[in-house]
């Protein structure tokens, strides 16, 4: 007879310092939202800003009639990313990119993503910006993400990170939202920054 399942229902059962893997993460069943990075254990901050969900929302719309007649797919989170291990009990890295493209259907199933999309974009939140900047950015240069982009809703300025034949990370200038850009993988798709930062004010 199968062992039953223990469930953990706050996150304050956990050991933050401890290390934990996707079988664990499967097991958890509290509100909070969390991400595994070499199975360490990050918060998420909380509910994303407005200005947070806009440039999301604005990038969404932007993207989405480009992609929906390509073979790639589009997804924003709340969406697993897991990269694997050498033995799948033993994947240590869970991430929900804001926004991410994905065009190999091979890597899609059921829980998400299981692999490296090939475009990510995250938005930085008040205390999320070192996860973002640094363990994020090592994460997706190690695990082969082809291209990382970092949008900084403060300062409306967009840094992007392609994959060189080493790869290794190559950095853009920042853009604002004077500029218009074009992703490597996709030069055909031109984003307007002053659409993508048409934001409320506070």
């Amino acid at each position: 007879m199968a062992a039953k399942v223990k469930y953990i229902t706050d996150i304050a059962q956990l050991d933050l310092d401890g290390h934990y893997t996707y079988a664990d993460y499967l097991t958890w069943r509290f509100e909070e939202m969390v991400e595994l990075i070499k199975g360490k254990v990050f918060r998420m901050s909380p509910g994303p800003s407005v200005v947070h969900q806009q440039i999301s929302g604005n990038l969404q719309g932007l993207m989405f009639e480009y992609f929906k007649t390509k073979a790639c797919w589009l997804f924003t989170a709340p969406f697993d990313v897991r990269f694997p291990a050498k033995k799948e009990e033993e994947t240590d890295n869970v991430v929900q990119p804001d926004i991410c493209v994905i065009c190999e259907q091979s890597k899609l199933d059921q829980q998400g993503c299981n692999g490296a999309p090939d475009w990510i974009i995250e938005i930085l939140s008040p205390g999320n910006t070192k996860k973002e900047m640094k363990y994020k950015f090592d994460l997706y240069e190690e695990q082969g993400v082809k291209e990382y982009w970092l949008i900084n809703p403060e300062n409306k300025s967009l840094l992007m990170y392609t994959l060189n034949d080493h790869a290794k990370y190559i950095g853009s200038r920042p853009y604002t939202n004077e500029d218009k850009v074009s992703p490597g993988l996709f030069p055909n798709l031109e984003l307007d920054l002053e659409q993508v930062f048409d934001t409320l004010e506070f």
